[in-house]
């Protein structure tokens, strides 16, 4: 555990593998996402979703920190080339816009794997906060090729009206943070209910004293345990997918 607790501290410490922007097109729209290719042979494809506040360098450290262990890692853009709101209330009017088209939103994360996946690698789609919403909201289409699983980190985990996982949905992974004032244990336990009668491969982990968006660096809500132990998890859960 203190060894993988000093590699965790060096992969956010130091840049060691930098990648670069990437501007694509949908439906005639520009969106710029950030491609990370590993020095190695890939194992495969990750696919990472940012938060309400669009792509910005969180994502750009988490995208090079997984691409450095060896994985193509794509962090897409939901937003559109330049838009990265700043203001509450502009993060809120982003998020409602595709909270109220679903349709789009699964479309443009399916635009950014297509627009990366030439190889037909198996892919993990991923994503923090709004991210992690929009991830499980492409598990739920039962769209998308080569996925092999998705991930949640605190992450909305309601589904909505109409809406359900199919049997055939790959393995979830969620991380939850037990303070979490905005996504309440509640919608924990109704989501693994939903799984466990879906029969849907999951695993659900849960931080003591973890707010929401304890991953994020440098917030006053990070918590430096809760974020290792969340992460080391999820490289195991890849790990058994790629």
């Amino acid at each position: 555990m203190k060894l993988l607790c000093f590699l965790f501290f060096v992969l956010i410490s130091v840049n060691v593998n930098a990648g670069q922007k990437l501007t694509y097109s949908y439906n005639n729209e520009m969106f710029e996402g950030y491609l990370s290719n590993p020095k190695s042979q890939s194992k495969g494809l990750i696919i990472l979703i940012h938060d309400w506040d669009g792509l910005t360098k969180y994502e750009e450290k988490r995208t090079d920190m997984l691409s450095s262990l060896g994985y193509t890692v794509f962090a897409v853009d939901l937003y559109g080339k330049g838009n990265r709101p700043k203001e509450m209330k502009l993060r809120k009017a982003e998020t409602k816009k595709l909270y109220e088209n679903r349709t789009r939103m699964r479309e443009l994360i399916l635009a950014g794997i297509n627009e990366v996946n030439v190889k037909k690698q198996k892919t993990i789609v991923m994503g923090y906060c709004f991210g992690g919403s929009a991830a499980l909201e492409l598990a739920r289409s039962d769209k998308g090729e080569n996925i092999v699983g998705y991930a949640s980190f605190h992450g909305g985990l309601k589904t909505p009206q109409g809406q359900s996982y199919t049997a055939n949905t790959s393995p979830i992974f969620i991380a939850h943070g037990g303070a979490d004032k905005a996504v309440k244990l509640e919608d924990v336990f109704q989501i693994t209910n939903e799984l466990e009668k879906n029969k849907i491969t999951y695993e659900v982990n849960i931080y003591s004293g973890a707010p929401h968006a304890f991953t994020v660096f440098n917030s006053k809500r990070y918590r430096k345990d809760a974020d290792e132990k969340s992460w080391e998890a999820f490289l195991s859960f890849i790990d058994k997918k790629m």
